[in-house]
């Protein structure tokens, strides 16, 4: 996700420690270059500590590499898994890689701590939207829009979200293949064949 980036660069690894702010952005980790994975320790585990592991995984979602900044990020957040910050990066990663219904869950987690966080209520929207349950993407995206009506990117995602429901209700015919939504009909009915039931209406 492209969205809010300054949410990840400006936030600390937990909501009473220490300001990422401190850090300037964009600066690689130390040991680091190129966009990789901080050195190992002997334990496996990244050098530094959970702040160094949150930094460097935002800076690598950041430059475009989600999958290297999920493994910090999910490091980090078992480290401190009530840190809301923490979480909502590795779910923006997590999207970004592809892995939504992993990126549901985390930014569920964030929404249901604090149900005023537009940008969580928006991740759950989306990510519910690329597994197909558009009913909790417009529920999501619409709390979202109402907490800040001005963003376009909000608005945008529930429109789509709306008109794939309305889609499958058949308010505008039924879905062509490769139609966002659409539902392949069962193996061996006369619709799968090139005919249509009696009374199909192009409802999922």
């Amino acid at each position: 996700m492209d969205d809010g980036q300054e949410r990840v660069d400006g936030g600390g690894p937990a909501e009473s420690g220490g300001s990422a702010g401190a850090t300037g952005r964009g600066a690689p980790a130390e040991g680091a270059p190129g966009g990789g994975i901080p050195p190992q320790s002997r334990s496996g585990e990244p050098a530094g500590d959970v702040y160094d592991w949150f930094r460097r995984g935002a800076q690598l979602l950041a430059q475009g590499h989600p999958a290297a900044a999920e493994q910090l990020l999910v490091r980090a957040a078992a480290a401190e898994p009530h840190s809301r910050s923490i979480r909502e990066a590795l779910a923006r990663a997590q999207f970004d890689a592809g892995s939504y219904a992993a990126a549901l869950e985390n930014f569920r987690a964030v929404a249901l701590a604090d149900p005023s966080d537009d940008y969580a209520q928006f991740g759950w929207g989306v990510a519910a939207a690329r597994l197909g349950d558009f009913e909790t993407s417009v529920e999501h995206l619409a709390l979202a829009v109402a907490m800040r009506p001005e963003t376009d990117h909000y608005r945008s995602a529930l429109r789509q979200s709306r008109a794939t429901l309305a889609a499958r209700a058949g308010a505008y015919g039924p879905l062509l293949p490769g139609a966002p939504g659409y539902l392949a009909p069962p193996s061996g009915t006369a619709e799968a064949v090139g005919g249509e039931p009696d009374g199909a209406d192009g409802s999922a």
